[in-house]
């Protein structure tokens, strides 16, 4: 009989299992998730304040065994690159981004990306599978381990990985709220961000089930160019995903983002900036411009510099907050729109300093 994974369940359902199941008093409930989520245990003979004998049940009827760092690729930038082994032999990828003053961990949610955007190599690599909570999850516990176990190490948690979050919605609203709790590692709203390419019907679900940040994946400003690079547009257009967007109520202080990928004669005309900027103006958002990172799955070009910045004034003068991204990890493929492609690329990519 499989074992019950102790990260799938919430701190709740964590409660009931240890009542009804183990026959244990509430307070039992509160000690294992302390440890699974404040000192981030990876096996029950640690939690030395469990008596031996409930420990053995532990052992016996669950897991908490952490997903295998199978590999780690580090960037000439500092970005590393965390492959972790699944149990059914398959593998994911995390990534943590340093900044000046931050350091970011990008967590996966899916294997491989059913969505197909054209622009992204996850996604040419179809769905193979949806992850549980507990391999959400896991993905943060190990990065602390890596880092040796300094959770305020890690200032930001972006759903920004493989996969699209919304597609595997109870799994990610799970796990974002395992994440928050405050019996745990109590990260903010304002640190923990889903990205979604845009499935409207959602974004209500998720501003109910959970208090966590809304990135959007833009990427172009018609109907036409988006369906084009992402077919999702084709089912839930722009007017849909707009209107859902109006909607999504904000804390005092939030901002929507939106992530904006630039391509080469496809999404980055002044028009195409003019018209972001009438999109941007109808909600609360600021703006993400991804500069295109090649990556041998598709024919598109990064913009160069002097267009990527006179994109950028477009926004700005029409006073709509816009930023570069500085990409990371080009050169393990670590970068947006660049994992699973493998270790190492050959050659990197110029950036905008």
């Amino acid at each position: 009989m499989d074992k019950l994974d102790l990260r799938d369940l919430s701190f709740e359902e964590l409660e009931r299992f240890v009542g009804d199941e183990l026959g244990e008093k509430p307070y039992r409930a509160r000690q294992l998730f302390r440890w699974l989520y404040r000192r981030n245990a990876r096996a029950f003979a640690e939690m030395t304040d469990l008596k031996e004998e409930l420990r053995e049940r532990l052992e016996a009827r669950c897991t908490i065994e952490p997903l295998p760092i199978a590999a780690v690729h580090r960037s000439a930038d500092g970005t590393e690159k965390l492959q972790l082994a699944l149990k059914d032999g398959g593998a994911v990828e995390a990534v943590l981004i340093p900044g000046d003053d931050r350091l970011t961990l990008c967590v996966s949610s899916q294997v491989g990306c059913a969505m197909g955007c054209a622009f992204c190599y996850t996604g040419s690599l179809k769905l193979s599978r949806n992850l549980t909570c507990a391999e959400i999850v896991d993905q943060y516990r190990q990065a602390l381990h890596h880092l040796g176990g300094k959770a305020e190490r890690i200032s930001n948690v972006v759903l920004m990985g493989m996969g699209e979050p919304l597609a595997n919605f109870d799994a990610v609203a799970k796990a974002v709220n395992l994440l928050m709790d405050d019996r745990g590692y109590d990260l903010s709203g304002r640190r923990v961000t889903v990205s979604t390419c845009g499935i409207a019907p959602r974004l209500k679900d998720l501003a109910e089930q959970t208090d966590a940040s809304l990135a959007v994946s833009l990427n172009a400003t018609t109907d036409t160019t988006r369906s084009l690079l992402m077919p999702i547009n084709r089912k839930h257009p722009l007017a849909e995903l707009m209107r859902a967007l109006e909607a999504f109520p904000l804390a005092r202080r939030k901002r929507i983002l939106f992530e904006y990928v630039l391509l080469a004669g496809v999404n980055d005309t002044d028009e195409d900036a003019r018209r972001l900027v009438k999109l941007a103006r109808r909600i609360s958002c600021k703006v993400n411009l991804i500069p295109y990172n090649p990556h041998g799955a598709s024919d598109f070009a990064r913009p160069s510099d002097e267009r990527i910045l006179a994109f950028q004034k477009i926004l700005l003068d029409a006073g709509v907050t816009a930023f570069i991204r500085q990409s990371r990890g080009q050169d393990i493929y670590g970068a947006c729109g660049m994992l699973g492609r493998g270790a190492r690329r050959p050659d990197s990519t110029a950036r905008i300093s």
